[in-house]
């Protein structure tokens, strides 16, 4: 019996490829019901009311799940929190779940996982042969420490849900990420001012480009990486401007070497004068923040959009292969290089990888789980493949920025093929039974 944590879109995929393979589990959610992330009432989720989806459906969804033709191109949360549900009824997986459980410890235990769970404030520890961590990866903010002491309200992305915070406030931003350009719109509506501190440039992108969602355009035509990066930054440049344009910092690296700003209305207030750009932060007194470039300004809410950080609360960095860096070292970013039984799901991030490449991780992982306990070679030939390459990371020549987001970035070209790869070896030596009852389901 293996255990899988949490009952968010990995989990479910999770869940979906053991049982696909007729590996036997229990899954372990913290909150009443599926979703993770997308359901706003999750008390894990830092979704916030007015939250769509960054990519279009079609290059987000499962593929053996598409989405209704009824649900909008870019999702508002609740219908993706709906389309999970939705998912889990399909699989049948409710029932291979015991909800508003958290996991609160799992420790080796004579080459199986202890794993200790609460429930209505009873603990209860139990054994399994193996376990799949999938309790996502946005929901433990990133904290700064702001240069003095601020006497107004103090909070993180994290915790905010509707704009009417903001109402009549004069409001600073810090960060211009996805959520952070998203506040900052929605805050533009309901604050006396909004200013935003941004101390790194971003590439901004539209979510509609020549009448269709931008991230569906291209990918016909296969350019080299370094002309890709040249000729996309040129047309984003050409339709979109320059951030310096927009009072913005432009940035110091190429197209695709962080993750770009899904969002043309903050461009828009910023051109409208409804956000005032500002640069980093050098002091806070009081109410008064003073800036980089002398300015000063005061400020009522100061809301740090700063991202989060990997989070497995559960378990000892050192099982996990985390012994420096910003990220554990693992095979494809889910094999432990030494624990045969244990993987983390959907540790993985990379632009335009969606849901399915998601899926792609899930079905290997659980082949691997069968071939291993069935003794077939590809699973030895796997095995040894995740200890030769625990610390090789799938970057395609991208040169990363040096960030925490980014520990666990990839090239979802190569990323996607060394998992596919990886897939069919594992079905060369699959038992006929098996892979007919697998392509049936």
């Amino acid at each position: 019996m293996y255990a899988v944590i949490g009952a968010g879109p990995m989990g479910l995929a999770t869940a979906r490829n053991l049982k696909k393979y007729d590996i036997p589990f229990i899954g372990f959610e913290i909150h009443s019901d599926v979703g993770g992330l997308w359901d706003i009432n999750s008390p894990t989720s830092t979704m916030y009311d007015s939250a769509h989806l960054i990519s279009s459906k079609k290059m987000t969804e499962f593929s053996e799940f598409p989405m209704a033709e009824d649900v909008a191109i870019y999702p508002h949360h609740r219908q993706m929190a709906e389309y999970f549900r939705d998912y889990a009824r399909q699989f049948d997986l409710y029932r291979d779940y015991e909800f508003s459980t958290e996991v609160i410890s799992v420790q080796p235990q004579e080459g199986r996982w202890s794993v200790t769970t609460s429930c209505d404030g009873q603990q209860t520890t139990r054994l399994f042969d193996g376990v799949l961590i999938a309790n996502g990866t946005l929901h433990e903010p990133n904290r700064i420490t702001l240069p003095g002491n601020f006497a107004g309200e103090l909070m993180h992305a994290s915790s905010y849900k509707h704009a009417d915070i903001f109402r009549d406030k004069r409001v600073l931003i810090i960060g211009c990420g996805n959520s952070g350009a998203d506040i900052a719109v929605d805050a533009v509506h309901q604050a006396r001012s909004v200013d935003m501190s941004v101390r790194r440039g971003y590439y901004f992108l539209p979510k509609f480009l020549l009448g269709k969602p931008v991230d569906t355009l291209g990918g016909k035509i296969k350019l080299p990486r370094p002309l890709k990066q040249r000729v996309d930054a040129w047309l984003i440049r050409a339709v979109m401007g320059k951030p310096s344009d927009y009072g913005l910092p432009d940035p110091d690296y190429r197209m695709y070497e962080s993750h770009p700003v899904i969002n043309s209305l903050v461009l828009h207030h910023l051109g409208h004068g409804d956000i005032k750009p500002r640069p980093d932060i050098s002091a806070v007194s009081g109410n008064t923040v003073t800036f980089a470039d002398g300015s000063q300004a005061d400020y009522d809410l100061i809301l740090t959009a700063t991202g989060y950080k990997l989070h497995y609360p559960f378990i000892d960095r050192r099982h996990l292969n985390w012994q420096h860096g910003d990220a554990p070292a693992l095979y494809l970013n889910a094999f432990h290089p030494d624990y045969d039984n244990l993987f983390v799901m959907g540790m993985v991030e990379a632009t335009g990888l969606g849901w399915e490449g998601r899926n792609e991780q899930a079905e290997m992982v659980a082949l691997y789980i069968h071939q291993l306990l069935a003794g077939k070679a590809s699973a030895s030939k796997i095995r040894k493949l995740k200890k030769q390459q625990a610390e090789r990371r799938m970057d395609g020549g991208y040169h990363y920025l040096q960030l925490e987001r980014m520990a666990y970035y990839v090239s979802k070209h190569e990323y996607r093929g060394a998992v596919l790869e990886n897939i069919r070896l594992l079905k060369s030596d699959l038992d006929r039974r098996a892979h007919t009852q697998a392509t049936v389901s």
